[in-house]
């Protein structure tokens, strides 16, 4: 899947964007408004961001994750180099600080992403703090066409790039998710 972003100042056009999208086969999931002003957007019955998403915490815990699989390995590597663990405690003690060093430096990396803005959606803050919404969608190959014709009928859209996308089997799991909610009393 390869996400679309659009940039506009006119949440009722998106609106009308999101359904003809979903009346021409692309769910919900699919679509996403990143705004200052959430409340408008739900107002507008259109997908937001959610506030957890909009800062970088997931992307920052997993590089802060990596350090502390960096560390460990080191607090490994220098145990043995010093034949620390032939001693009568063993592998223990570098274990036990090795689980420690790993979770420290995950936390580290969760309190600093809470801090800065979503790695992904850094590039339009300027955009945001003027009041206008971004608007991505993720489609797969054979959807984008069915994109850019309704896309096209809206000439309040500004196309702002390419990037990543939610993985295509979280999208159906979320379709699966939403389908079977609505069938619950």
């Amino acid at each position: 899947m390869q996400r679309h972003y659009y940039v506009s100042d006119d949440l009722n056009d998106l609106e009308a964007v999101a359904r003809e999208l979903e009346l021409s086969g692309l769910s919900s999931p699919q679509l996403h408004v990143l705004s200052e002003d959430d409340a408008e957007v739900e107002k507008h019955h259109l997908h937001a961001i959610e506030a957890v998403l909009k800062q970088d915490v997931v992307h920052s815990t997993q590089l802060g994750a990596v350090v502390g699989i960096i560390g460990a390995a080191l607090i490994f590597g220098i145990t043995y180099t010093m034949q620390w663990h032939t001693t009568a405690t063993g592998w223990l003690p570098a274990g036990f600080l090795a689980v420690i060093v790993l979770g420290f430096c995950t936390w580290v990396g969760g309190l600093i992403g809470i801090q800065i803005p979503n790695y992904q959606f850094k590039r339009f803050q300027a955009l945001l703090k003027q009041g206008k919404h971004v608007f991505f969608v993720d489609v797969d190959a054979n959807q984008y066409e069915v994109m850019s014709e309704v896309v096209e009928r809206h000439a309040s859209l500004i196309h702002a790039g390419t990037g990543d996308a939610t993985p295509s089997w979280v999208v159906k799991g979320q379709d699966k998710f939403n389908s079977a909610m609505k069938v619950l009393p």
